[in-house]
């Protein structure tokens, strides 16, 4: 795919994810797709952004998965967030004199580079420009509250249902994800980073939604057979998430 229509796709996910949530006018999306300086293809475990790295540009997901995380001395890792299509992954950077974790490719990925230099005009030429991003950056931290419970307080079965209830939700904003099945390709190490439990625990874990009849994950697909159990398992409120 040629630059300029990767700038395209770029402009078409933000305009999706925010059509969910807030319009954006034909003029801010023109905008949007001029504000990227380059498109980048990364291969899966690239480490995008270390923990103290000062940025002087934001980092735009157009195709593949990324996470946020934090890890200790001793190799162990907690992921804070997955970053799909249509997310930025570091917008907090532009107001932060320094990035307080790290960012990952997950999947092959394609990353449109904005300069905060850009991000500074844009504003200026459209205020409304501030408010979308400030928006992109209150939603990222209702996330991060949302994991935070999960990890505090919600059940095994309870923290899985939830993060298959979210990137469903997530996905399906940018027209990724269907009723009933959507692309997560990661492994079940990963998804142990992201929840909180052993690897093996994530194995009993997902054999206990299998043999419900409530969902599948195999394969990096997720096919769900019963959401409203999936959803009453998960307590899911989708509020967080700002859908409208």
């Amino acid at each position: 795919m040629a630059t300029e229509a990767k700038l395209q796709k770029a402009a078409d996910l933000f305009s999706a994810k925010m059509r969910a949530r807030r319009a954006l006018s034909d003029h801010e999306r023109n905008l949007f797709a001029r504000l990227p300086s380059r498109v980048t293809t990364h291969q899966p475990d690239e480490i995008l952004v270390e923990t103290g790295d000062s940025l002087s540009e934001s980092l735009f997901v157009v195709e593949g998965f990324a996470a946020r995380f934090k890890d200790l001395s001793d190799g162990r890792r907690q992921v804070l967030e997955l970053n799909v299509p249509g997310d930025f992954i570091d917008l907090h950077g532009y107001v932060l004199p320094r990035i307080d974790h790290s960012i990952m490719t997950l999947t092959p990925a394609t990353i449109a580079h904005v300069p905060h230099a850009a991000i500074a005009e844009a504003v200026e030429e459209i205020p409304h420009l501030g408010f979308v991003f400030w928006f992109q950056t209150a939603l990222d931290a209702a996330i991060h509250r949302e994991w935070v419970l999960s990890l505090g307080q919600r059940s095994a079965v309870g923290r899985m249902a939830h993060f298959f209830c979210e990137m469903k939700t997530r996905l399906g904003a940018v027209g990724l994800a269907d009723d009933h099945e959507f692309d997560l390709p990661i492994t079940q190490n990963l998804m142990s980073e992201i929840i909180g439990m052993t690897a093996v625990h994530v194995s009993r874990t997902l054999k206990v939604l299998r043999d419900t009849n409530v969902v599948t994950f195999k394969g990096g697909k997720v096919r769900i057979h019963d959401w409203h159990a999936l959803a009453e398992q998960a307590e899911f409120d989708p509020t967080y998430l700002n859908l409208g």
